[in-house]
Parts: C-alpha cells; sequence; structure tokens
C-alpha cells in the first residue's frame, strides 16, 4: 500500500433536473472523466470510490460517487 502526502475528496453526483423529471438521469460519466483527467495531470491518483445513494427531496433518489484521490 502506498503513503500519500496529501488527499484529495471530490464528490460527483447525478443531476437534480433529470432526477426530478425522469425518475433517474444517471451520473454524469463525461464530467467525471474529464475532472479524473484534470486531477491525474496535477498528480492525483484514486484512492477509493464509492457510490452512494441517497434520498433526493420526497420521493427520488439520487446517486453521487465520492472518489477519494492522493499524490505524495
Amino acid at each position: 500500500m502506498s503513503n500519500y502526502n496529501e488527499y484529495k475528496v471530490i464528490h460527483i453526483a447525478e443531476g437534480g433536473c433529470g432526477t426530478i423529471l425522469l425518475g433517474a438521469s444517471g451520473l454524469p460519466l463525461k464530467r467525471m472523466e474529464s475532472t479524473l483527467n484534470k486531477e491525474a495531470a496535477d498528480g492525483w491518483q484514486v484512492v477509493f470510490q464509492v457510490v452512494e445513494k441517497k434520498r433526493f427531496w420526497l420521493f427520488w433518489t439520487r446517486e453521487a460517487v465520492i472518489v477519494t484521490l492522493g499524490r505524495q
């Protein structure tokens, strides 16, 4: 296991409008990809990620990805 000198946590959630109008909109994969590519260019590496589902307003659920990045 590598030791990192610093960590960063990013949160990427699916859109609220699509969740309300369509019942689900899915994670924004292009935004997630561009964010991770930008962070990788700055020397960050993905250490851990988790997908969470939580209640959104009254009737809907919304997914989000929480990504922990580390760099030496």
